[in-house]
């Protein structure tokens, strides 16, 4: 047996890998472990926009328009995305933080089944939306996901990341206390 794990060892060691990362879970841990905090935008960018509509699919059905003057947290994504599910936690710890505080928006363009199915599954309680009338063109830069932005009492694009992003930070945390003090 020795002999053969010898001999094979570059094949062993080979497939080993493949399942690592052909792994869902060890997949979404490693984007994890490897995600970094937000970092603030250096652009002045101020949504001029907020003539947006969203269908709630867990939630009420809301106008962008009723969240101007408060601390707004917009993360477009999907159930199927890797990097999505890697930051979900944190993002469920910031709800339950600060959702008394903070205006939270979670878009996606999957069914109601598919959404309700996986809150379900992980136990969160995230406000999903569909989008029923245009994203404002200054949340709509990317078709990446996940794409957050944070944005400001005043409609300033204070954070602006795409990809999976470790929101669990004392940086972050200090910065939504300054947001909400404005």
């Amino acid at each position: 047996m020795i002999k053969f794990i010898k001999k094979h060892w570059n094949n062993i060691l080979f497939v080993g890998v493949i399942f690592f990362v052909l792994n869902t879970s060890t997949k979404e841990w490693l984007i994890k472990t490897l995600a970094f905090s937000p970092s603030v935008s250096s652009k002045e960018i101020v949504l001029r926009d907020y003539n947006w509509r969203l269908d709630g699919i867990n939630t009420e059905n809301i106008e962008f328009s009723d969240l101007k003057n408060k601390v707004i947290f917009v993360n477009f994504w999907a159930t199927w995305c890797a990097p999505c599910r890697a930051e979900m936690p944190d993002i469920q710890m910031l709800v339950n933080k600060y959702k008394d505080k903070v205006a939270f928006v979670f878009v996606t363009q999957e069914s109601e089944k598919e959404v309700v199915d996986f809150m379900k599954k992980y136990n969160y309680d995230l406000p999903v939306y569909h989008s029923v009338t245009s994203i404002p063109k200054e949340l709509n830069t990317t078709n990446s996901i996940p794409n957050t932005y944070v944005i400001n009492k005043k409609g300033k694009i204070v954070i602006h990341e795409t990809g999976a992003v470790n929101w669990d930070s004392d940086t972050f945390f200090e910065l939504m206390e300054a947001l909400l003090k404005e």
